[in-house]
């Protein structure tokens, strides 16, 4: 298989990291990206072969990846030179769905077919990532496992049988990490507060996060079942848990969840018109 990813950022660079790391080629894997030192620092890294545009430059059976920001998505397909459903389409541009890609890649006189859509996340950068994917009917199984095989070298995947649940995805894995970092945030701030040091509370707050995942993840027990597990009968985790429920807090985090779904849909909305 061999790869071609429109755009060189960061989530372009993790994957062609990630895919060298798990066996790859660099003759495998090719990159178009514009801005040349962008396009510079990815050849050097990977001693792969880049171009600046990529218009004459896709080749038959290749699978091409759109590792570009959203509002860059119908410049970069409309210049991409696909004309037809030869390649597997991997898109990773959030909000914007399949139907509004095929339209910018053939025009009202094509049906692009191959289309996988896919809401990758940060922690991608470190190879500790999870995409949702989604692919339309006319994806084989092969070429749904060449996008499996892609997006999984930086971490674990899932496969949505509705894209009108991608926005979903983004919700709660694109944007997840952020809510990580926030809870971290204001662990290490709480901690501040009652007297700890910051190098300390800091430290403590990480490595806690850190290690609750590591366990939910190691374990077959649901995490409502862990946390049963840390909170005994009138003690500190009880207080803390009860105080979470007077303020409501999973409820005001589910309508947070569903700002962040709502806000997909109608950017994908918008794409629409464009």
């Amino acid at each position: 298989m061999n790869v071609v990813f429109i755009g060189g950022g960061n989530m372009a660079d993790a994957l062609i990291g990630g895919l060298l790391k798990s066996g790859f080629a660099a003759s495998q894997l090719r990159a178009v990206e514009v801005d040349g030192a962008a396009r510079r620092r990815l050849s050097d890294k990977y001693r792969i072969e880049c171009a600046a545009e990529a218009r004459g430059t896709i080749r038959p059976g290749e699978v091409v990846v759109f590792a570009v920001k959203p509002q860059q998505m119908k410049e970069a397909a409309r210049f991409s030179g696909i004309k037809d459903n030869a390649n597997l389409v991997i898109s990773i541009a959030a909000g914007v769905t399949l139907a509004t890609v095929a339209g910018w890649l053939g025009g009202p006189n094509l049906a692009y077919t191959k289309l996988v859509r896919a809401m990758p996340n940060t922690p991608a950068l470190i190879g500790a990532g999870a995409a949702g994917l989604y692919a339309l009917p006319g994806v084989s199984e092969a070429e749904k496992k060449q996008a499996e095989t892609i997006l999984g070298a930086v971490g674990a995947t899932a496969w949505i049988p509705d894209e009108a649940l991608m926005d979903a995805v983004t919700a709660v894995s694109g944007s997840g990490p952020a809510y990580v970092f926030w809870f971290i945030e204001q662990l290490a701030a709480a901690g501040e507060s009652l007297g700890l040091s910051q190098e300390t509370s800091k430290k403590l707050a990480i490595e806690t996060v850190l290690g609750a995942a590591k366990l939910a993840a190691q374990s077959t027990d649901s995490p409502a079942v862990l946390r049963e597990r840390v909170t005994s009968k009138g003690g500190t985790t009880e207080a803390a848990l009860k105080a979470f429920e007077e303020q409501k807090l999973a409820e005001r985090f589910l309508r947070a969840i569903e700002a962040a779904r709502d806000r997909g849909t109608e950017l994908g909305r918008t794409m629409e018109k464009e």
